[in-house]
């Protein structure tokens, strides 16, 4: 067996991300003659999975990607964002998890949920002041895990938000659908003091 490394897809990889990919949107451009086949091809799907899923591995910037190996570092960033905003990658998440929750299992009986604050924004929509550092501009994550750690929901709020504010929130932006507590199974909530 071919040994891969952790940023190559895999066709057995493929084939699960393949039916998820959103249709390729149209442009709005200017209107002007062009010859009949003028203008750029769209990339094929799977080179653009590749490359973000490259950049996600590697941690390099979008306009590091290797060139020969992928398109444009812009342009894979481009389709990145168009799918982001297309609820690609939760569903793609989504689908992971009941993959996971039908091969090992999803623990409920004893979820975690705890927050962290970060510096850079990851979405300007949710950046607020950050109380603890002078009131500079920052956003913090909330998540919530399963007992093995598994990201069940994650919400993005400003610096500024209360924990115990966004738990409720948390809870209900779990990705998959939670199963009802029992007295047979009931299900815990871990948090620390905040």
């Amino acid at each position: 067996m071919q040994r891969i490394q952790s940023w190559e897809v895999s066709d057995e990889l493929w084939q699960r991300v393949a039916p998820l990919i959103p249709p390729p949107t149209r442009r709005l451009r200017r209107e002007y003659l062009r010859k009949v086949g003028a203008g750029r091809k769209p990339l094929p799907a799977r080179k653009v999975f590749e490359g973000i899923v490259y950049v996600l591995r590697t941690g390099c910037q979008w306009k590091a990607l290797p060139r020969g190996q992928f398109a444009s570092g812009s342009a894979i960033h481009r389709y990145f964002q168009e799918w982001a905003q297309a609820g690609f990658f939760s569903k793609l998440w989504a689908a992971g998890l009941a993959e996971y929750d039908e091969f090992k299992g999803i623990l409920w009986d004893w979820q975690s949920t705890d927050a962290a604050m970060t510096k850079a924004p990851p979405a300007q929509e949710s950046v607020g002041r950050n109380p603890t550092d002078r009131g500079k501009m920052g956003t913090k994550r909330h998540i919530l895990v399963d007992g093995r750690g598994t990201p069940l929901a994650i919400v993005l709020t400003g610096a500024n938000r209360h924990e115990v504010t966004q738990v409720e929130r948390v809870l209900d932006s779990v990705v998959v659908n939670r199963p009802e507590p029992t007295q047979e199974a009931p299900q815990h909530l871990c948090a620390d003091k905040a």
